[in-house]
């Protein structure tokens, strides 16, 4: 009886070790991300945002991107929202310099409220087009569709809500052979300072497939406004 309590508790350790390795692989790169938004209610539940962020690579010690961001966004009700946003970066290339790209961004988000519990869903569309061509798929646009589900707890004694997610990124483009080429898994906390100002702090593993297998851990670091 002993022996047989011996081996299920083995058995539930090596399935534990097998599902932190997997979770937390060997590091092979670190980033920081530095993020700023504001956003400004025009009219009743139509808001305009305005964000920017600065993304560093090799060990945070080099600038990969940064870009603006413009978003127009519409909340039908407390369940259901919509928004499109227009993204202009700088991003190093293969020739280590920096060159310009193109984003749009279309999503529709649903939320489901729970108590202090708030879970949300996300499915966005994204398009990118590239200024440093190296062949002729660079001509052309990439297409993406992204899910994201997403839990986050409101402490209604504490300014700090934490929250944690996961989404992954679909190839929509004809040549791709992967149903899916990154994932992002994210745990973090947003600190409300007041009704206009609030800072968010964010750890990210990120997996990437295209072109090679990669995996990143990154820390991100945000600051919100609102009028």
């Amino acid at each position: 009886m002993m022996m047989m309590t011996m081996n299920k508790r083995s058995s539930l350790l090596f399935v534990f070790c097998l599902f932190a390795l997997n979770a937390f692989p060997q590091e092979k790169d670190f980033g920081i991300w530095y993020n700023a938004s504001a956003a400004y209610e025009v009219f009743n539940n139509l808001d305009i945002g305005l964000s920017t962020s600065f993304r560093t690579f090799d060990n945070a010690g080099k600038l990969e991107e940064a870009f603006l961001e413009g978003e127009i966004s519409y909340k039908f009700n407390n369940y259901l929202a919509a928004a499109a946003s227009y993204r202009i970066s700088e991003n190093i290339e293969d020739d280590d310099s920096y060159h310009i790209r193109h984003k749009w961004f279309a999503d529709v988000k649903g939320t489901l409220p729970l108590g202090n519990l708030r879970l949300s869903g996300r499915a966005m569309f994204q398009q990118r087009y590239k200024t440093y061509i190296e062949d002729e798929n660079d001509k052309l646009p990439t297409s993406h569709g992204r899910f994201r589900l997403k839990a986050l707890y409101n402490f209604s004694t504490s300014p700090a809500d934490p929250y944690i997610y996961a989404e992954i990124f679909c190839p929509l483009f004809k040549d791709s052979d992967r149903v899916i080429d990154k994932k992002r898994i994210g745990a973090g906390v947003e600190l409300d300072i007041t009704a206009h100002h609030s800072f968010d702090v964010e750890y990210i593993f990120q997996r990437d497939y295209f072109p090679d297998l990669s995996d990143d851990n990154i820390l991100s670091f945000g600051y919100s406004l609102r009028f």
